[in-house]
């Protein structure tokens, strides 16, 4: 082969034919397809080829990644995952992905991308207008929930502490906390660190019986707070959290922020996605109080990594935490759209909005009302199954699409129970068929499951359940021959 990197059109042509022909059928295959190998093919070691000094045939090389991909891969968009935030991606959203990398917009500046940059504002645009914000919000597209939440928490610091954008934190006077639930996500830890306030910055509040953030709690953490010198200026308020799908009191934690004067942050990764459901949409109710939002569309809306959104109703905060002014990225005469690198943590940006964008030109909201209640009314049958169960019961409420259950053993202690969900969950995933998963809730261990895909249907929550009864029956077995 040539050392060029371009291909004639017929060779351009044949690639792209062939891929489409190998993407179709394996989209085809995803309603029964196999989530991984099973357990005693599976390999995680490194890859020791020689780096290539030479090309090699693009038809070889392109089915041989393909195939092995395919073949030795772990399928997340399989109707048998029941497993993380991570959906059976929309078709469209596979073709804008295509698309982008094609024309590789770069989105740092208007000037340099114009109608791609105006997808995009447009995009966050029907998101706002679904939490119910009107004309005053900004916001931008980021590469998933661990950037947005960065994102929220640097919007709360440059809102409530403006010096220390150009001086730093120490410029504060006292030591900066925020507010999040036992039950929030990771991300905040290591935002916190990024961030320069400190991990420790983080105070975990105490849940209510039903997992949520207790919002009597997280009023006398402010009060303690304030009365040993340290300075309160954000509550993270989560809107379906990783392990259980739990959607704190959105309106009850804005009333603690306006008493405090606190800046309220809302982690809707997963769950914000119900604002799109008009049947559904008061599960989130309140989020349109937030300050700022976190919303991943390749969660619940389904399309491929990455696309997180950062949302805020105070738009000039956005330019106050993040704009730099640079001689090379001019701003574009007479443009009164906002350049993403001005309000964006990123500098070259690159097009996540359009697989949403297209989706949505596509299909219409309303498949994603169709959609969310679906997956809904699964999950919901699902935990029946469980409450109906003689060797399940369930572990959790049951918000959103996730569902927590536990095994049934009386008399058995803590690390007892830990260890038979582990030994049912090597059990459900050793075929490679299906994928569930443990955790840690509240402190105690459970059995997680989740709706991810929009190809799940009955007949594959049936055949988990099997799966299930036939693991507890053989976990209960061995038990008792080493009781």
């Amino acid at each position: 082969m040539g050392m060029r990197f371009d291909f004639n059109s017929e060779t351009r042509r044949k690639l792209g034919y062939r891929l489409i022909d190998q993407v179709d059928r394996y989209f085809s295959s995803l309603p029964d397809r196999a989530v991984q190998l099973p357990a005693d093919q599976r390999t995680f070691g490194t890859l020791n080829d020689a780096l290539p000094e030479l090309g090699d045939d693009p038809v070889r090389v392109l089915d041989e990644v393909f195939g092995e991909m395919v073949d030795q891969g772990f399928h997340v968009p399989s109707a048998n995952y029941f497993g993380l935030m991570n959906p059976t991606p929309t078709y469209m959203g596979f073709l804008a992905e295509a698309l982008v990398a094609a024309l590789n917009p770069q989105l740092a500046t208007l000037a340099r991308s114009q109608l791609a940059s105006k997808i995009e504002l447009e995009t966050v645009r029907w998101i706002a207008e679904r939490v119910g914000w009107g004309e005053e919000f900004g916001g931008t597209f980021t590469s998933g929930g661990n950037e947005a939440n960065f994102s929220g928490l640097a919007l709360a610091l440059a809102a409530h502490f403006p010096d220390a954008v150009e001086n730093g934190v120490a410029s504060i006077g006292g030591a900066p906390v925020f507010y999040a639930s036992a039950e929030s996500h990771h991300s905040l830890d290591k935002s916190a660190g990024l961030l320069g306030i400190g991990r420790k910055a983080l105070r975990r509040v105490p849940l209510t019986g039903n997992l949520q953030m207790d919002p009597a709690k997280l009023d006398e953490a402010v009060q303690q707070d304030r009365e040993a010198g340290r300075v309160p200026f954000c509550v993270v308020a989560t809107a379906g959290t990783t392990n259980s799908g739990i959607v704190d009191d959105l309106a009850a934690i804005a009333a603690v922020c306006r008493k405090n004067h606190l800046w309220m942050h809302v982690d809707g990764a997963y769950g914000a996605a119900a604002v799109f459901s008009d049947q559904h949409r008061d599960l989130v109710r309140g989020i349109e109080l937030a300050d700022s939002i976190t919303i991943d569309p390749h969660k619940w809306l389904a399309v491929p990594f990455a696309a997180g959104v950062i949302l805020t109703r105070h738009p000039k905060s956005l330019e106050q935490a993040f704009s730099v002014a640079s001689p090379y990225m001019p701003k574009a005469a007479g443009a009164r759209l906002p350049d993403n690198a001005r309000i964006s943590t990123q500098w070259t940006r690159r097009m996540n909005s359009l697989k949403l964008w297209l989706t949505l030109r596509v299909h219409g909201r309303k498949a994603y009302e169709e959609h969310i209640d679906r997956q809904l009314q699964l999950a919901r049958a699902f935990g029946k199954w469980i409450e109906q169960s003689e060797q399940f019961e369930l572990a959790a409420p049951t918000m959103l699409t996730i569902v927590n259950f536990r095994v049934k053993r009386a008399g058995h202690n803590a690390e007892q129970i830990a260890a038979a969900h582990l030994e049912i969950v090597e059990r459900i995933t050793g075929d490679g068929q299906r994928w569930i998963s443990d955790t840690v809730v509240n402190g105690a261990s459970v059995l997680r499951m989740m709706i991810t895909s929009y190809l799940t249907e009955a007949r594959h929550l049936l055949g988990l359940q099997s799966a299930l009864e036939e693991a507890a029956r053989l976990v209960e077995r061995g038990a008792r021959r080493r009781g």
